[in-house]
C-alpha cells in the first residue's frame, strides 16, 4: 500500500491526457481506450517488477499489441467500416496522423483517429512507470505524461474551451504523488552525522539548507521574469495544427463537374449509379441527388472550392431553417461508372456507412478520399428540407462579408449580359421576383439540346444568349442555362450558386440522362433555393429580341436645325472644290499610301519579334554553361506549353510537367495522323524532365554532350508542338512577344 499512491498518479496523469483530449471527440470511446492504455502500461509494468528491466519492453509492447487491436476493432464496430481487422490495421497505421489533423470537428472515433493517442498513452504510462518505479526517479517519471498532456493541448488547439480543470487537476496530483513517496519501511532512520563532531554536524546540515534557499531563490527569480510573459498571453488564442496539414482534395475532374454534364447528355444510357430508397418520403417522385456545389466562378469556370475534412459514420447537424418541412431519407447507392472522389447524397447527409467520408459543411457534400470504384455500395442518411413558400416569395437576401464568395461578379462580363440583368432586376423588385423573372426568362426564350457544346466562360455565355439561332447560339445543355441564371443572378444582387447532380425518375440505375445542373439562390431565414430555369417539355421558345431591345451604344444624331430667313455663308462656286483639291493627292493615293506604311510598320514589327526571338532561343540552347543551356531547354518547353494555351505552375514536379506535356500533344495531334510522332515526343519529354532533375539534384554533373541533347529535346518538341496548330497559329507561334517578356 505504500507504494500505491506513485502507480495511481501516473494512471491518472496520463488519464487526464484522454480527458483533455476527448474534449474533441463526438463521443467517449476514446476517452475510455485512453485511460484503459493508460492503466494497462502501468500494471504491467507494476506486475513485472521483479523481473529483469530488459524483459520489461518485450512484455509491455505484447500486452500493447493485444490492446491496440481491440481498440481498433472496437472503434471499426463504432464506426461501422467494413473490412477486416488485418486491412482496417493497416489503414489506420499508415494514415492516422494526416487524418487526425484534417479531422473534422467533433472528431469521430475512428481505428485512424484513435490509433495515435491509445498507442502515446501506453508509452507514456509504460516509460513513467519504468523511470519512477523501478529507476526511483519519480519527478523525472513524471515527463512523459507532461509531454502527453502537452501534447493533447496542442492538438486540440483553439476548437475546446481552455483545459483549466483538468491542468489543475494534473498538477495537485503530480504534488501528491510527490509527497506520498518517502523511504521503505525499515531504513535506517539514523542521523548519519550523529557520531561526527560539531564541525562536521553542521557543514553537513547546512548544505541542505543553502541548497533549499538557492533553489527557492531561482523559483523566485523564475516567477518574477515569466509573469509577465505569461500573463500577456492569458486572451491569445492556441494554434490550430489543422492549419499546416492539407486536408483531402478533389481531382482536377472533379474541381469543375459543370463540364461533365454536355459528355453525359451524349451518352444517355451510360448507367453511372443503382439507388434504393429503403426509407423515406417519396412523394412527387424520388429525390434529387447532389453530387457537387459550385460557389467559386472566375469568369471562365465554376468551381467546387470547398474544404472537405475526414469524416465519421455521424455527420455535424444543422437547424433547419424556421417554418421547413423535413423528412429523413435513407438510400442504399451503389457506384457503377461514375469516376472521381465525390460521393453522391441527398441533401443534406447526416448519417454515411461502408465508405470512408469527408465532409464540407458549408456546401454539405461528400468525397471519399480513396476515389470512387466500381461496385462500391454505401448507404446515407439525409435530411432533406422543403421551405415554406410563404417565406421565400417575401425574403431578403444577405449581404456583407459572409455571402462575398456567392456574390462576387469577376470583371470583364459582357455589357449585353450586364444590360440583360439590369433589365430583369428593374423590372422586379423583390429578391425572389428578380430570381423567377431570370428563371422565367431562360425557361421562355432558349432551347435544350444535347449536342450543345461545352462551356460557361463569359464567351460561351454570351453566345448562348445572344447568339443567332441560325448559328448554333440560343440553345444549349443544363450547364449553360444554370451558369447564366447564376451570372445574372449575381450581377441582380443576388447570392448564387450552381448545384451538380442527378434527378433519378425512380428508383433503380441512375443514368447519363438523369445528370443535370441547376442554381440556387441563398435567402435570409430560409437557406439556398433551388430554381429551374430549364424550358418546358415540347414548348417553343420565343426569340429573345421580344423582350430584350439593347440599348445602343452611340446617341441617335439631332434633328437637323431648320433654315433661318438669311443663308449664313455665300454657296462655294461649281468647281471651286476641285481647284482647292488640285494641288494635293487624291484620297485613293492618300489611302493607298496609309494602307502600305501601316503594311510595311506591321511587316517590320513581326521580323523583329521573330528575330528576337530566334536570338532568345539561341542563347538559352547554345550560350552558357552545360547547366544553363539544361535550363534554357526546360525553359523552352514549358513556353511552348504557354504558346499552346497549358501553362504550368511553379509548384509542379518536373515529371508533372512532362505528363502535361504529353497530353498537350496528343490532344494537338488527335484529327492528325501522327500518332508515333507523339509518342516520340513524349519520350523526348521524359528525357528532358530526367535531364531537369539531375540538373536540380546533382549541379554540377551536367555535360556539354547532354547539354546539347536537351536542346534537341526540347527543340523537337516545340516544332511537333507548333506544327499540330493550325497555319495562321503556327506563324503567330514564330513571332508571339509572350516568351521574351514572360518571367524566366
Amino acid at each position: 500500500m505504500r507504494a500505491a499512491p506513485v502507480p495511481v498518479a501516473l494512471v491518472v496523469l496520463v488519464a487526464l491526457s484522454a480527458v483533455v483530449l476527448g474534449r474533441v471527440y463526438a463521443d467517449p470511446l476514446l476517452t475510455r481506450l485512453m485511460v484503459g492504455a493508460a492503466a494497462g502500461s502501468v500494471l504491467v509494468s507494476v506486475a513485472a517488477r521483479r523481473l529483469p528491466s530488459w524483459q520489461v519492453a518485450p512484455l509491455s509492447v505484447a500486452a500493447l499489441a493485444g490492446w491496440t487491436l481491440l481498440s481498433l476493432r472496437l472503434a471499426a464496430s463504432h464506426a461501422a467500416l467494413p473490412g477486416g481487422l488485418g486491412e482496417v490495421a493497416a489503414d489506420a497505421a499508415g494514415n492516422a496522423i494526416p487524418r487526425l489533423l484534417t479531422a473534422m470537428i467533433p472528431v469521430q472515433p475512428t481505428p485512424d483517429t484513435v490509433l495515435l493517442p491509445v498507442v502515446a498513452a501506453w508509452l507514456a504510462g509504460l516509460t513513467a512507470a519504468e523511470v519512477a518505479l523501478r529507476a526511483g526517479r519519480v519527478l523525472l517519471g513524471y515527463l512523459p505524461p507532461a509531454l502527453l498532456y502537452a501534447g493533447a493541448l496542442y492538438v486540440v488547439g483553439p476548437n475546446a474551451e481552455p483545459a483549466v480543470g483538468p491542468t489543475v487537476l494534473f498538477a495537485a496530483v503530480a504534488a501528491a504523488g510527490l509527497a506520498a513517496t518517502g523511504r521503505p519501511a525499515g531504513a535506517d532512520a539514523a542521523d548519519p552525522v550523529a557520531g561526527g563532531t560539531p564541525a562536521v554536524r553542521a557543514a553537513v546540515r547546512l548544505r541542505p539548507a543553502v541548497a533549499s534557499a538557492g533553489g527557492l531563490a531561482v523559483v523566485v527569480a523564475l516567477a518574477a521574469l515569466l509573469a509577465p510573459v505569461v500573463a500577456g498571453q492569458v486572451d491569445d488564442h492556441p494554434v490550430d495544427p489543422r492549419r499546416y496539414v492539407e486536408p483531402p482534395r478533389v481531382e482536377t475532374l472533379d474541381e469543375n463537374p459543370l463540364i461533365r454534364i454536355s459528355g453525359w447528355a451524349l451518352n444517355p444510357d451510360q448507367r453511372l449509379l443503382d439507388v434504393r430508397t429503403v426509407a423515406g418520403s417519396t412523394g412527387g417522385g424520388p429525390p434529387r441527388i447532389r453530387l457537387a456545389v459550385l460557389s467559386d466562378y472566375d469568369g471562365v469556370t465554376w468551381r467546387v472550392g470547398a474544404t472537405y475534412r475526414n469524416a465519421g459514420r455521424i455527420l455535424p447537424a444543422v437547424e433547419p431553417a424556421p417554418g421547413a418541412t423535413t423528412d429523413v431519407v435513407r438510400q442504399e447507392i451503389t457506384v457503377a461508372d461514375l469516376t472521381g472522389r465525390l460521393l453522391p447524397a441527398v441533401p443534406t447527409p447526416r448519417e454515411v456507412g461502408g465508405a470512408r467520408v469527408a465532409y464540407d459543411p458549408a456546401s454539405g457534400t461528400l468525397i471519399r478520399p480513396e476515389g470512387l470504384a466500381p461496385g462500391l455500395r454505401y448507404d446515407v442518411s439525409s435530411v432533406r428540407e422543403r421551405p415554406d413558400p410563404n417565406l421565400v416569395a417575401t425574403a431578403n437576401v444577405p449581404a456583407g462579408e459572409a455571402v462575398a464568395r456567392v456574390l462576387r461578379v469577376p470583371d470583364g462580363a459582357p455589357e449585353q449580359v450586364r444590360r440583360l440583368a439590369t433589365q430583369l432586376a428593374e423590372e422586379n423588385g423583390a429578391p425572389y421576383a428578380r430570381a423567377d423573372a431570370i428563371a422565367t426568362f431562360l425557361a421562355e426564350h432558349y432551347r435544350v439540346t444535347a449536342d450543345a457544346p461545352s462551356g460557361h466562360a463569359y464567351p460561351n455565355l454570351t453566345f448562348f444568349l445572344f447568339g443567332p439561332r441560325n448559328g448554333g447560339g440560343q440553345r444549349g445543355t443544363s450547364e449553360q442555362f444554370a451558369a447564366s441564371f447564376a451570372v445574372l443572378g449575381r450581377l441582380a444582387g443576388l447570392p448564387t450558386r450552381v448545384v451538380v447532380g442527378f434527378a433519378p425518375k425512380a428508383d433503380g440505375p441512375v443514368r447519363a440522362a438523369d445528370a443535370y445542373a441547376w442554381p440556387e439562390v441563398l435567402f435570409e431565414g430560409v437557406g439556398w433555393v433551388p430554381f429551374d430555369p430549364m424550358p418546358r417539355p415540347d414548348s417553343e421558345p420565343r426569340p429573345v429580341e421580344e423582350d430584350f431591345r439593347p440599348q445602343p451604344e452611340d446617341p441617335p444624331p439631332s434633328e437637323v436645325p431648320a433654315p433661318t430667313g438669311e443663308p449664313t455663308a455665300t454657296p462655294p462656286a461649281a468647281g471651286s472644290a476641285p481647284d482647292r483639291a488640285r494641288g494635293g493627292p487624291g484620297t485613293p493615293v492618300l489611302v493607298g499610301g496609309g494602307f502600305g506604311g501601316l503594311l510595311l510598320l506591321v511587316g517590320a514589327v513581326l521580323a523583329a519579334l521573330a528575330t528576337m526571338r530566334r536570338r532568345l532561343t539561341r542563347s538559352r540552347l547554345e550560350r552558357g554553361d552545360p547547366g544553363g543551356r539544361v535550363a534554357g531547354a526546360w525553359r523552352e518547353l514549358t513556353d511552348a506549353l504557354r504558346l499552346a494555351g497549358r501553362p504550368v505552375g511553379d509548384d509542379l514536379a518536373a515529371a508533372e510537367v512532362a505528363e502535361r506535356a504529353r497530353r498537350t500533344l496528343a490532344e494537338a495531334r488527335a484529327a492528325t495522323a501522327g500518332g508515333a510522332a507523339t509518342v516520340a515526343a513524349g519520350g523526348a519529354v521524359d528525357e528532358l524532365a530526367g535531364l531537369v532533375n539531375q540538373l536540380a539534384f546533382a549541379p554540377g554533373t551536367m555535360t556539354p554532350g547532354e547539354a546539347d541533347r536537351a536542346a534537341a529535346l526540347a527543340s523537337a518538341y516545340g516544332d511537333a508542338l507548333r506544327d499540330a496548330r493550325p497555319r495562321w497559329r503556327r506563324l503567330w507561334w514564330r513571332v508571339h512577344p509572350g516568351p521574351l517578356r514572360w518571367r524566366r
